[in-house]
């Protein structure tokens, strides 16, 4: 997954700036869950999203900061987060 085309499901371009994507879950617990598996998926890439927890919800925003906008990184980042389990 390297482009716009490839995005999956749900994920949306930004100000033409950034990945984001925002999950819904039935409470905190899993939210928080979801959460610390995208850190570890992060770490994994080498490669950290913005991430914003909330009762229910999770927002990811992505972009490669040094290049100053989105990168393959952003599109293989996505990916991952949409592997994991929910």
């Amino acid at each position: 997954m390297s482009n716009a085309n490839d995005l999956p499901a749900g994920w949306r371009i930004a100000g033409g700036h950034h990945l984001e994507k925002e999950f819904r879950f039935p409470d905190f617990a899993r939210a928080l869950a979801f959460t610390n598996a995208i850190g570890a998926a992060a770490e994994a890439l080498g490669h950290h999203p913005d991430i914003e927890l909330g009762w229910g919800r999770v927002r990811v925003t992505t972009w490669t900061h040094d290049a100053g906008a989105i990168t393959a990184k952003d599109y293989a980042l996505a990916a991952a987060i949409e592997a994991l389990p929910r």
